[in-house]
C-alpha cells in the first residue's frame, strides 16, 4: 500500500539533559510542595510555641514531692462528700463513711494526691484552701446550674493565684428525662464554664448515684485523668513561701498546766507534708488563718506516713535493707488520721477503735488485726509498766524482751567470782570519721542510744567470742536483710534463722531479677566481710576513746568491740549481679599491736621494689570505675571518701594521717610524704580544671547554639549566643544548674548540718510543735476547716501602710466607701482594716475618693502587714452567710509599701467681696485669722464667673479678711472661692480574722461594724444634729432689683428695626372697662344666654362649610403640590448643571491663576502663572511651633470673631503658642471665648488672655470703648474675621439682612481700622499690622451669595486703600486680605452651600492660623496691600517676590481694558 512506503517526518533531535554537578545540592530535594500551607503551619507553630512562654521560675519541688492538694468545691448539695468516696475506693479499695480533714492516697509509683473538701458553709475556709489547691475539681449541679459559691470560689483563685489544673463536673444528670434537654444544658453550662476560666477546660460528667457511689466507668476516667497529668506550674507566693496543709492535730500541753489553769495557752503539734520553699529550722514564725500569727518552738522530720513504692524502693536500694514481701502484706496507700480509716477515728474527746468481728480475742496471735486492734491489744496487755506482760518487757521493737527475775536469783547468778579479764574488741575502721563529725549524727549520742547499746552488750560480745571458734569459715545467710551490718565477721550470727525459715514459703516471687541463688548474691558481701575484718584494739587504746569528748558512750562501746556500720563500704553499682567488687579503706593499726607479725621489712622492701614482683601482684587484683555524675564526683573529692587513679590500680587511704582526705603513699615505697602529697594535689586541681571544662564544653554544645543551624556543612560549629527559640530553654537550664550546684553543695553536708544551713526541704512530712497557742483554738477545733501553716518571711512580720490597685468586684452590688472596714485576704492573712481609697490626679497627687469608680481601678491604702508586690489580694464585707448578694467585694494587687504616699482632699474655702477697687477687691468670710491667710499667701482664688485672682496680704481690720487681685473687675454679687488639698492620713487600725477560735457556725465571726449596722441591729434611733437638720427660713429673702438696661438714643436711632426698644408708656388714666364693673341682670343675662347658643350653631355652620371646601380643593392642592415638586427638580437640574460647569471654570482659575496671577496683573500677564500645589493644613514653613517660633515674641493681638471651632479662635492660638504676650478676643457670645481661652491656657500658659464678649463690631461706640479700655496698650496686630452670610438669590433677598451682612463684612472692618489707626496715633506706635480675612468668593461669581461677596470684595478695596494711605503716610501700619481656605466652619455649615462644593471644603482652620503669623513678619512685606490666599504655598510665593512687586500683581483689577 501507498501508506506503508509513506515516509514520517523526522522527529527533532531531544535536548541533552544538563548535568548537575554532584557537589551542589539538588534543589528540588529541598523545594516546598505547597508554600502558602507551610507559612500557615509555621504562623500556627509559632504562636503556639510563643504561648507556651512563660517567666522561667525556679522549680523547688523535690525528688521526692508532696502530695499534690486536690480541693473538692462545690455549694451544698452537690456530691462533694460522695465524690471524695468514690475516689478513695477507687484508688484504695477502702470505703470511708465519714471523710473528715484531708486524706493522702497514692495514686501511682511517683505521685501522691491529697483530698480535701471545702466546707460549703465557710467562706474563710474557701479562701485558705484557694491559697494551696493544687488541682481543683469544681462540683456543678447540672440540673440547676452554676451558684454563688462557684463563682466565688472562681473570683478568690484569680485573685490569689489560678492554678492551672480545674476541672469541672457536672452532678445530677439523671434527674434529666429528655436527652435532648441533657444535651443542650450541657453544650450551655460547657460554654458558660469556659468564659470564666478558659476555652477547652475540661468538664466530666456525673450521671447519677449507685450504691453511695458514682458509677465507677465516670470515676475510673476521672480518676486516670489526675493520675497522668503534669504537676501544675508553680504560682509565685507559693514558690517564695514554706507552708503546709496540717492533716493531724495533738495537744501536748502538760497535764499539770492544764489542771492549774484550764484556760492558758496550750502547746500543739501539727503534722503535714512540707510545701514550697525550705522550712527554716530554727526562729521560724508562721501564721495559721483563722488563729494568728504563731512561733515555732519546735520543728522535727517525721518517717514518711504514706510513702510512694519509688521512695520505698530507693530507700531500701539505698540502705541496703531491701527485706522479702509476703502475699500477705500491703502497701500503705492511704493516710487519713481525722477519718476512719484503719479503724481508728480521732474525734474531739475520744478515740474510737473499730473491731471487725464480734469475737474478738486478745489472745489469739494468729488472727490479722487492723491499727485499731493492734491498739486494743497492746492497751489489754498493759500491766505495770507499759509494754511489760507475761512474755516480758521489750524496750525496742525489735530488741529482746526480759524477764522479771527475784532478787535472791539476781544476786546468786550476777555478780563476778573473779577478776574481769579485758575483751579484745575490733577497733572501728571509722574512727577519723566519727571524730570528724563532731557528735552531730542525730540518735548517736543520746542516752537511749547509749541504753540500748549496753542491754545489747552481754549478746553482741557473746558472739564476738562464738565467732572466734569458726576459724575463718563463713556462713551465708538466706537474704540481704538477713546478713544484717556488713562491717564485721561477728555480725554473720544467723539470729533469726528459725523465722526465716517458716516464712520461706511465703517469699514474693517478685525477687527473680535479682539473681537466680540468692547464696551466690550474698556471697560477694559475706566474702568482703570476712576479708575487711580488722584485729581488734589493745587494752591500752579503751583509756582514750572513754576521754573523748567527741564520741558518745554507744560509739566507744562499738569501737571497742569492734562493730562496724558499714558506712565506708563503696558499693559499686551497675555490674551484674554474680560479680560485686567493693573497696575498703585500710587503716594502718599501731605498730605495738599485738596481732602484727614481727617481719624484716627490709628484705620486704627489696622483695616489692623489683617490677616483676609488683605486676604479678597487680594481676591479682580486679578494678573498675564508676562512669557518670557519681564517678566524677568520687574522682574529685578532695576532702573525704575513697580516692581513686584513672588507672584504678587501688592505692590505700591513711585515715590516722592528719590530711584524710590525701591518697597516702604506699607502705613499701619510702619517698617523700610532703611531695608526693603536693603533688596528689596538684592533679586533683587538674583534675577539676579539666572536668569543669568539659562541662562548659558540653553546656555550649547544648543549648547555647540554635538546634538545626550550629554546625557548618564541615561539621564545625559555629558559636553564636542564642538561636531563634533557645534564649527560653537557656533560662531553664541556667536555673537548673544554678539549682544542680546548690543540690551538690548540700549534699556534701551531713543531715543535721544540711538542715540547720538549708531547712527543712519539701515533700518532708514534720511535725511543727507551735507555741503559746489560744485554748479557743482546742476547744472549737473542727476537722471539716482546712488547717493552713504559712510560713513568714521577716519583712511580712512588720506592720506600715500598704498601697494597692483595687477594683470593685462587677457583680458586688455597692460601691465601697472610705473607711468602711473590709476583710483583706492578703498573703496567709486574713484582717480587717480601713482602707482610704484615692486616685492620681494629674500624675502629681494622690486625691481621696469617698467611694470607688464604678467600672474602673483605683488606688487605696490601708495599714497591715507588709506584702510584696505584685501579691494579689481580696476583699469581704462580711462572711456571714445571711447575705444574700455576692461577697468578694473587690479584688487587686499590692503596689508597694512606701509610707511616704500623701493622700490629699479637696477642700473649697468660700468668701465674699465687700469692698470693689477696680481690680482689687476685700474679701471677708474665707478664713478667721491673720495667721491663716499668712499660709495661704500667693494662692490663686477664683470668682464663680471665672475671674482669676490671687490673694496678697491680709489686712488688720476686721479680724480674718484679705486684699486680692483679680485679672477684671468683680461684682459684689460674686462668690470668691478657694481650692485647696488637705492631708489624709489612714487610720492605724488592723483585727485579725479568728474564725477558728471561735464556737458555733463558722460565720459567727464579726468584726469592727459601722455605727449605722449596730443602730439598726440594737433599735437605736439616730441622733438628730442642729446643724445638719433641715430649718425654715426666718427672714424672707429680699428681691434683688437690677437697673434696667438704658441704650443711649444715639445707638437706638442706629439700630435695625427688628433691634429697636420697645416701650409702652404707663397711662395716668383708667380706661372704661377699668373704671365701670359690669353686673349682668336677670334678662340680660337671658339675651347673652341666647346669643351664646346662637353663635354657636353658626360657629358650627361655618366649621362644616370649611371642611367641605377643603375637600372639595384636594385636587387642586395635589396638582399644585405635583407642579411644585417639578418646578424644584427643574431648579436643582438647572442649579446642578450651572455648579458644574462653575466648577470647571473654577477649576481652570485655580489652577492657571493660583500662582501670583489671580486677577490678571493688569493685564500683563494674561492669568498665566507659575501652578502652586494646594495646602489643606500647616506646613512647617509657616507653623508657629516650628519655623515661626517666637515670631510673635512681645505682641499684643486683638481677633474679632474669635470663637474656639472658627478660624479666628486658631488665629488666636496660633499667636500665642508663636510668642505673644497678650490676646483681646472680641466677640458676642462668652461660652465660644471662653473655651478659646482654655485652649490658649494649654498651649501658651504665659500668654494673658482678655475676653471682650457682646461686641457687635458694627457698632461704632461699643469698637471706640473696646479701644479706649485696652488703653494704654495699643494692640500690635489686629484680625478683623468677624463676618456673617446669608445664601439667598437677589430678587428673594430680604434688605435687612442683605445690608446687615454689608455692615458687618464691611462696615465692621472699616470702624476697627479707623479706631485703630487712632489709637496709634495717640500712642506713637510704628511697625503695626491689619489682617482682614476675606475670600475667594469676591472675585468669583456664585449665585446666593451677592451680599457676602459684594461685602468681601469691598474690603479687599478698603485693604488696598488702608495700606496705601498708611505707606503715604508713614504711619507704618501695613494691611493684607487673606483667603483662608475652604474651612467649613459654623457659619460655612449654616450656609446653602451644595453638598459637591462642601466636599471641596477641606482646609483646616491651623493653615489660615499660621499664614497669618507669617504675614505679619518682614518677610512678608511684599503682600501688603494685597489680596493673598492661604492655599498657596508661601514659600513658593516667596521666591516670586520680585514678580510680584514688578507687575504689581494681587490686586483688584478689570481684565480686558486698557488702563
Amino acid at each position: 500500500m501507498a501508506g506503508e512506503e509513506q515516509s514520517h517526518r523526522v522527529h527533532r533531535p531531544t535536548k541533552e539533559k544538563k548535568q548537575r554537578d554532584s557537589s551542589q545540592p539538588n534543589p528540588k530535594a529541598f523545594a516546598y510542595s505547597a508554600p502558602g500551607r507551610l507559612a500557615k503551619q509555621a504562623a500556627r507553630s509559632h504562636d503556639v510555641r510563643e504561648k507556651k512562654l512563660h517567666v522561667p521560675l525556679v522549680d523547688r519541688l523535690p525528688e521526692e514531692a508532696p502530695p499534690l492538694v486536690v480541693g473538692i468545691v462545690g455549694p451544698p448539695g452537690v456530691g462533694k462528700t460522695t465524690l471524695m468516696k468514690s475516689l478513695v475506693k477507687r484508688y484504695t479499695k477502702q470505703s470511708i463513711s465519714d471523710p473528715r480533714g484531708p486524706i493522702t492516697v497514692v495514686t501511682g509509683k511517683r505521685r501522691r494526691l491529697t483530698f480535701i473538701e471545702c466546707p460549703s458553709d465557710s467562706l474563710a475556709s474557701t479562701i485558705d484552701l484557694a491559697k494551696v489547691v493544687d488541682i481543683v475539681l469544681l462540683m456543678i449541679d447540672g440540673n440547676f446550674g452554676f451558684e454563688m459559691e462557684t463563682m466565688e470560689f472562681l473570683s478568690v483563685l484569680s485573685s490569689t493565684g489560678m492554678p492551672g489544673n480545674i476541672f469541672g463536673i457536672l452532678t445530677h444528670l439523671d434527674l434529666f428525662r429528655k436527652q435532648d434537654t441533657l444535651k443542650a444544658q450541657k453544650k450551655r453550662l460547657k460554654h458558660r464554664f469556659w468564659s470564666e476560666l478558659y476555652q477547652g477546660a475540661k468538664l466530666f460528667y456525673l450521671s447519677g448515684v449507685i450504691n453511695g457511689r458514682y458509677p465507677d466507668r465516670e470515676v475510673l476516667n476521672l480518676s486516670r485523668f489526675l493520675s497522668v497529668m503534669k504537676n501544675p506550674r508553680p504560682l509565685v507566693w507559693r514558690n517564695s513561701h514554706p507552708y503546709a496543709l496540717a492533716d493531724r492535730m495533738l495537744d501536748i500541753t502538760p497535764p499539770t498546766q492544764i489542771e492549774e489553769n484550764p484556760m492558758c495557752d496550750r502547746m500543739v503539734a501539727l503534722y503535714g507534708y512540707l510545701r514550697g520553699t525550705n522550712f527554716q529550722s530554727q526562729d521560724a514564725r508562721v501564721h495559721v488563718p483563722g488563729v494568728g500569727d504563731l512561733g515555732v518552738a519546735q520543728i522535727e522530720s517525721q518517717p514518711d506516713p504514706c510513702p510512694t513504692p519509688y521512695f520505698t524502693q530507693e530507700k531500701e536500694k539505698r540502705e541496703g535493707t531491701k527485706k522479702r514481701r509476703r502475699l500477705g502484706e500491703k502497701e500503705k496507700v492511704i493516710y487519713a488520721p481525722m477519718s476512719d480509716v484503719g479503724g481508728v477515728l480521732v474525734d474531739r474527746d475520744a478515740v474510737y477503735i473499730d473491731v471487725k468481728s464480734n469475737t474478738f480475742g486478745a489472745e489469739d496471735d494468729d488472727a490479722e488485726r487492723g491499727l485499731g486492734e493492734q491498739m486494743v491489744v497492746g492497751l489489754q496487755g498493759g500491766r505495770s509498766i507499759l509494754g511489760a506482760d507475761e512474755k516480758g518487757i521489750a524496750l525496742f521493737g525489735n530488741g529482746e524482751r526480759l524477764q522479771n527475775v527475784d532478787d535472791e536469783e539476781e544476786v546468786a547468778n550476777t555478780g563476778r567470782s573473779s577478776r574481769r579479764r579485758p575483751t579484745v574488741a575490733d577497733r572501728g575502721e571509722d574512727e577519723e570519721d566519727d571524730l570528724e563529725d563532731e557528735g552531730f549524727a542525730s540518735g548517736e549520742s543520746d542516752d537511749d542510744a547509749d541504753l540500748e547499746t549496753l542491754q545489747q552488750a552481754p549478746e553482741k560480745l557473746g558472739k564476738a567470742r562464738k565467732d572466734k571458734d569458726v576459724d575463718g569459715d563463713v556462713a551465708f545467710a538466706d537474704s540481704d536483710s538477713d546478713l544484717g551490718s556488713l562491717s564485721s565477721v561477728s555480725d554473720q550470727e544467723l539470729e533469726d534463722g528459725d523465722e526465716d525459715e517458716e516464712d520461706e514459703d511465703f517469699d514474693d516471687d517478685n525477687d527473680d531479677d535479682e539473681g537466680a541463688s540468692r547464696w551466690k548474691s550474698s556471697m560477694a558481701e559475706r566474702t568482703a566481710a570476712a576479708h575487711g575484718r580488722r584485729q581488734p584494739y589493745r587494752v591500752a587504746e579503751l583509756a582514750r576513746l572513754m576521754y573523748d569528748d567527741m564520741m558518745s558512750t554507744a560509739e566507744v562501746l562499738k569501737q571497742w568491740r569492734g562493730e562496724d556500720d558499714g558506712k565506708d563500704n563503696v558499693t559499686l553499682e551497675g555490674e551484674q549481679d554474680d560479680e560485686l567488687f567493693r573497696k575498703r579503706r585500710e587503716v594502718e593499726d599501731d605498730v605495738d599491736d599485738r596481732t602484727i607479725a614481727k617481719h624484716d621489712y627490709a628484705a620486704l622492701e627489696a622483695k616489692w621494689r623489683d617490677t616483676d614482683n609488683i605486676e604479678s601482684l597487680r594481676q591479682r587484683f580486679a578494678s573498675t570505675r564508676v562512669s557518670g555524675a557519681n564517678g566524677e564526683e568520687l574522682g574529685s573529692d578532695e576532702e573525704g571518701g575513697a580516692q581513686e587513679d584513672d588507672e584504678g590500680d587501688g592505692e590505700f587511704e591513711d585515715l590516722e594521717g592528719g590530711d584524710g582526705g590525701e591518697a597516702a603513699t604506699s607502705a613499701f615505697e619510702p619517698t617523700d610524704e610532703v611531695q608526693k602529697l603536693e603533688d596528689e594535689r596538684a592533679k586533683n586541681a587538674k583534675r577539676k580544671e579539666e572536668l569543669k571544662l568539659r562541662f562548659e564544653e558540653e553546656d555550649r554544645e547544648g543549648f547555647l547554639n540554635p538546634k538545626n543551624a550550629n554546625r557548618q556543612a564541615s561539621g564545625a560549629a559555629e558559636e553564636r549566643e542564642f538561636g531563634e527559640d533557645e534564649w527560653y530553654e537557656s533560662q531553664k537550664a541556667l536555673l537548673q544548674k544554678q539549682q544542680d550546684i546548690n543540690r551538690a553543695e548540700f549534699e556534701k553536708l551531713d543531715e543535721l548540718s544540711r538542715v540547720r544551713a538549708e531547712g527543712y526541704k519539701a515533700g518532708s512530712y514534720v511535725r511543727i510543735t507551735l507555741a503559746n497557742v489560744p485554748f479557743e483554738f482546742l476547744e472549737n477545733f473542727n476537722p471539716r476547716f482546712p488547717l493552713l501553716i504559712g510560713g513568714l518571711n521577716p519583712t511580712e512580720e512588720r506592720m506600715g501602710f500598704v498601697q494597692v490597685r483595687i477594683k470593685r468586684h462587677r457583680w458586688h452590688k455597692k460601691i465601697l466607701k472610705t473607711n468602711d472596714p473590709l476583710i483583706f485576704s492578703l498573703g496567709w492573712r486574713r484582717f480587717q482594716t480601713v482602707p482610704v481609697y484615692s486616685i492620681s490626679d494629674s500624675r502629681i497627687r494622690n486625691r481621696m475618693l469617698k467611694y470607688t469608680p464604678e467600672h474602673m481601678h483605683c488606688f487605696g491604702t490601708f495599714y497591715g502587714p507588709l506584702a510584696a508586690p505584685n501579691t494579689g489580694f481580696c476583699c469581704m464585707q462580711s462572711f456571714s452567710n445571711k447575705n444574700p448578694g455576692f461577697r468578694v467585694a473587690a479584688t487587686g494587687v499590692v503596689l508597694n509599701v512606701d509610707e511616704g504616699t500623701e493622700i490629699v482632699k479637696k477642700l473649697k474655702l468660700t468668701g465674699h467681696p465687700y469692698k470693689i477697687f477696680k481690680n482689687t477687691a476685700f474679701v471677708k468670710d474665707m478664713f478667721n485669722t491673720a495667721l491663716e491667710i499668712a499660709k495661704f499667701e500667693g494662692a490663686g482664688i477664683k470668682t464663680v464667673s471665672g475671674i482669676r485672682g490671687q490673694i496678697k496680704k491680709a489686712l488688720s481690720k476686721p479680724e480674718g479678711t484679705f486684699r486680692a487681685t483679680f485679672e477684671d473687675k468683680v461684682l459684689m454679687s460674686d462668690i470668691i472661692f478657694l481650692r485647696a488639698w488637705f492631708p489624709i492620713r489612714p487610720h492605724r487600725f488592723y483585727n485579725p480574722v479568728t474564725n477558728l477560735l471561735e464556737a458555733g457556725t463558722p460565720d459567727t465571726w464579726s468584726g469592727m461594724r459601722l455605727t449605722g449596722q449596730v443602730r439598726a441591729e440594737q433599735n437605736i434611733p439616730t441622733p438628730k444634729v442642729g446643724n445638719s437638720a433641715y430649718r425654715p427660713i426666718e427672714l424672707e429673702r429680699q428681691e434683688r432689683h437690677f437697673n434696667p438696661l438704658r441704650v443711649p438714643r444715639k445707638l437706638q436711632a442706629d439700630l435695625p428695626f427688628k433691634s429697636q426698644i420697645t416701650k409702652m408708656k404707663p397711662q395716668s388714666h383708667k380706661t372704661y372697662a377699668q373704671k365701670r364693673a359690669v353686673v349682668v341682670g336677670g334678662e340680660e343675662k337671658v339675651a347673652r344666654r341666647l346669643m351664646q347658643q346662637v353663635m354657636t350653631l353658626r360657629n358650627e355652620k361655618v366649621e362644616k362649610r370649611r371642611v367641605k371646601q377643603e375637600e372639595r380643593k384636594v385636587g387642586y392642592k395635589m396638582a399644585v403640590k405635583e407642579n411644585e415638586e417639578k418646578r424644584r427638580e427643574r431648579e436643582k437640574r438647572e442649579r446642578d448643571e450651572f455648579w458644574r460647569r462653575e466648577g470647571k471654570k473654577r477649576k481652570g482659575w485655580a489652577d492657571g491663576a493660583e500662582g501670583g496671577a489671580q486677577s490678571g496683573g493688569g493685564g500683563k500677564s494674561g492669568g498665566g502663572g507659575k501652578r502652586f500645589k494646594k495646602k489643606n493644613d500647616v506646613y512647617p514653613f509657616i507653623d508657629p511651633a516650628q519655623d515661626l517660633k517666637g515670631a510673635a515674641a512681645g505682641k499684643i493681638v486683638l481677633v474679632t470673631g474669635a470663637g474656639a471651632k472658627g478660624i479666628g479662635g486658631s488665629i488666636a492660638q496660633a499667636f500665642a503658642v508663636a510668642g505673644a504676650s497678650r490676646l483681646i478676643l472680641v466677640g458676642r457670645r462668652l461660652k465660644p471665648l471662653q473655651e478659646t481661652k482654655d485652649l490658649i491656657a494649654k498651649v501658651a500658659p504665659d500668654c494673658a488672655v482678655i475676653v471682650a464678649d457682646n461686641k457687635d463690631i458694627s457698632d461704632q461706640q461699643a469698637i471706640e470703648g473696646l479701644f479706649d479700655s485696652l488703653k494704654p496698650d495699643v494692640p500690635d496686630v489686629v484680625v478683623s474675621n468677624a463676618a456673617t452670610n446669608e445664601s439667598a438669590l437677589v430678587a428673594e433677598s430680604d434688605p435687612e439682612s442683605w445690608w446687615r451682612t454689608m455692615e458687618v463684612n464691611t462696615k465692621g472692618p472699616y470702624l476697627i481700622a479707623r479706631t485703630y489707626i487712632s489709637a496709634l496715633k495717640a500712642a506713637g506706635k510704628k511697625n503695626a499690622h491689619i489682617i482682614n480675612i476675606s475670600s475667594n468668593s469676591s472675585w468669583a461669581y456664585a449665585p446666593g451669595f451677592s451680599s457676602y461677596a459684594a461685602s468681601k470684595m469691598a474690603l479687599n478695596a478698603l485693604t488696598e486703600y488702608l495700606d496705601s494711605e498708611s505707606v503715604a503716610a508713614g504711619s507704618g501700619l501695613r494691611c493684607v486680605a487673606v483667603h483662608p481656605g475652604g474651612v467649613l466652619t459654623e457659619l460655612a455649615d449654616r450656609t446653602n452651600i451644595p453638598e459637591k462644593f462642601r466636599k471641596l471644603m477641606t482646609a483646616k482652620p491651623a493653615l489660615a492660623a499660621g499664614t497669618a503669623v507669617w504675614l505679619t513678619t518682614e518677610r512678608a512685606e511684599f503682600l501688603m496691600g494685597r489680596f493673598v490666599s492661604a492655599t498657596w504655598d508661601m514659600e513658593e510665593l516667596e521666591k516670586m517676590k520680585e514678580r510680584v512687586v514688578k507687575e504689581d500683581l494681587l490686586r483688584s483689577r478689570v481684565l480686558g481694558v486698557a488702563r
